[in-house]
């Protein structure tokens, strides 16, 4: 499971829950520049090429092929990934957008943009932003809940930033991932009042992967721990349970 920006694998500390009940193994790590004692400047400099060649080889690593899952931008890492690893199967949880998948709305426009007041922050660690996590992350969440996972977040790589959200100003692109170069099955899942990652783009996303989409009207961004994050989960291990009845078909 691979976590999103400002954030550490503690994400899924309850969304791992259903999969370890299911009988899976779970393996939640931190990416890059947020290990445990790392400073707050650790993700400074870092590139979503950094963040994916990590979880790769935390996939090789396993006994088997993994079920690779990732929220946010830690969707766009794990579709990296997949396009790098053998895996079983690829779930994008409100997933960032690769390299040549423009936005379909005016909020993520200004996400786009918002940054460059903070001059070059691509060559920065930004910290976490509390109002702007309670707008576009937290808010289906309790007011006591967001305050306490934004206390929990930390500095996020600006370089990392910017080639997710400008990726038509990297000439390397950098997040790029053709279509067909996922071999594995894929399902994306997305919340119907996501202002990140609206439907529509995850949609495309998911669509250039040769993926299916479920869109869950009721909910926001954080598919991983606001109400109904058990019916995330349940869809994942349903999806996969049909996948290897498929596969051994």
């Amino acid at each position: 499971m691979v976590h999103g920006a400002f954030c550490a694998g503690w994400v899924f500390e309850n969304f791992r829950g259903p999969f370890e009940n299911a009988g899976h193994a779970v393996v939640a790590p931190d990416l890059p520049g947020r290990e445990a004692g790392a400073p707050a400047f650790a993700t400074a400099g870092l590139s979503m090429r950094d963040f994916a060649d990590a979880i790769v080889a935390v996939c090789e690593a396993q006994p088997e092929p993994p079920v690779l899952i990732g929220h946010s931008l830690g969707g766009l890492v794990a579709q990296m990934v997949a396009s790098k690893a053998q895996i079983e199967a690829l779930i994008l949880l409100a997933p960032s957008a690769p390299w040549g998948v423009p936005g379909a709305t005016m909020e993520e426009g200004i996400s786009a943009v918002s940054l460059y007041s903070l001059g070059p922050y691509w060559l920065q660690a930004i910290d976490p932003d509390y109002e702007s996590a309670k707008r576009y992350l937290f808010d289906h969440l309790p007011p006591e809940e967001r305050r306490a996972i934004f206390a929990r977040m930390t500095a996020e790589s600006g370089r990392a930033l910017w080639e997710t959200l400008n990726w038509w100003l990297d000439p390397l692109a950098t997040t790029l991932v053709t279509a067909g170069a996922v071999k594995a099955p894929v399902l994306a899942i997305v919340g119907g009042r996501d202002l990140i990652h609206p439907a529509a783009t995850v949609k495309t996303t998911s669509a250039r992967l040769g993926g299916d989409t479920r869109v869950l009207p009721a909910m926001g961004h954080w598919l991983v721990g606001e109400a109904g994050w058990a019916e995330v989960a349940e869809i994942c291990l349903t999806w996969l349970g049909d996948e290897k009845k498929l596969s051994a078909a």
